[in-house]
């Protein structure tokens, strides 16, 4: 099997965890380079939390140190979410710099991107900064990306304020750049974290998957929903689950704008169906539950073996 070379940038954050951890372990990807980017919490946060999940996953991906603001908004933090650290829940034991590698995230991405004889995809899964400047800076990259996958952007209501999802609401500006970079993407939303949650019963089969699904209970048991949900909503690997198994997904073309001048709408999604002819994205609006659930379970399963 060919496994699609992947970059993962991200901001973690409990779910971020997750992500990388499927990902990490999944036959059908090989994992380049972690970019940790300011987000959740702020960057000195975020970078040590990846080394430390590697640590823990007993992995030795590269970590790339990127971006520690947006490129034009105010950070925003969802400290009160993941917590001070931005994994609350789990005592990770603390990892050294060893598999840091030196550089600018957006030039260290753009080598890898050009040497790579396969064509690499992106994995949006925090704002997209890194990735707005990869493109601004190396716009020829972009001939040798297959995709990009970003769980951000909302349909309807947002959870960062009335109209607007936390991770495009981070960095607007990022964001506008990506969707109008003329590549392939595909998006899972807000509402489709929103869908793809697991019960009690079955985050207890999760904490049967061994240290790893230890470790991921022990995060998701720690996420406070600002709503009061007492569903365990998983949103990062959903964009993970688009990537590997689409088919799990019902995917619908449309055209995707950022609002960047909105004074009670600024980082809103504004996604349109019924624009045709100018699609820059396919979103995700439905999710087989069952299908993804199982999927979910078994991934950890994997990742724990695979840690092994």
């Amino acid at each position: 099997m060919n496994k699609k070379p992947l970059i993962i940038s991200t901001d973690p954050g409990i779910d971020d965890i997750a992500a990388m951890t499927i990902s990490l372990f999944a036959k059908e990807l090989d994992v380049r380079m972690i970019v940790p980017t300011w987000g959740n919490v702020a960057l000195e946060y975020t970078l040590q939390n990846a080394l430390n999940l590697e640590k823990f996953l007993h992995t030795k991906v590269p970590v790339v140190v990127g971006a520690n603001q947006p490129l034009v908004a105010p950070m925003i933090s969802a400290a009160s979410v993941h917590g001070k650290t931005g994994i609350a829940g789990f005592d990770f034991e603390e990892a050294d710099r060893s598999l840091v590698k030196p550089g600018l995230a957006a030039t260290v991405m753009a080598e890898e991107i050009k040497n790579s004889p396969e064509k690499v995809t992106l994995l949006g899964i925090g704002p997209l900064t890194d990735y707005a400047l990869l493109f601004k800076q190396y716009p020829e990259v972009k001939k040798n990306i297959d995709q990009i996958v970003i769980m951000g952007g909302n349909i309807g209501r947002g959870n960062h304020s009335p109209l607007a999802e936390y991770n495009i609401a981070g960095d607007p500006e990022a964001a506008q750049v990506v969707f109008h970079s003329g590549l392939p993407i595909k998006v899972a939303p807000l509402e489709i974290g929103n869908k793809a949650h697991l019960t009690q019963d079955q985050m207890s089969k999760v904490k049967e998957c061994g240290e790893v699904g230890n470790m991921l209970y022990s995060l998701f048991s720690h996420i406070h929903e600002p709503d009061g949900d007492p569903r365990i909503k998983i949103y990062d690997p959903t964009a993970v689950g688009i990537l590997l198994h689409p088919e799990m997904f019902t995917l619908k073309k449309a055209n995707v704008e950022i609002e960047l001048r909105g004074q009670f709408t600024y980082g809103a999604s504004v996604i349109n169906f019924m624009d045709q002819e100018n699609v820059n994205a396919e979103i995700a609006t439905d999710v087989d539950l069952d299908q993804f659930s199982k999927w979910f379970i078994d991934s950890i399963k994997n990742s724990d073996q695979g840690r092994e």
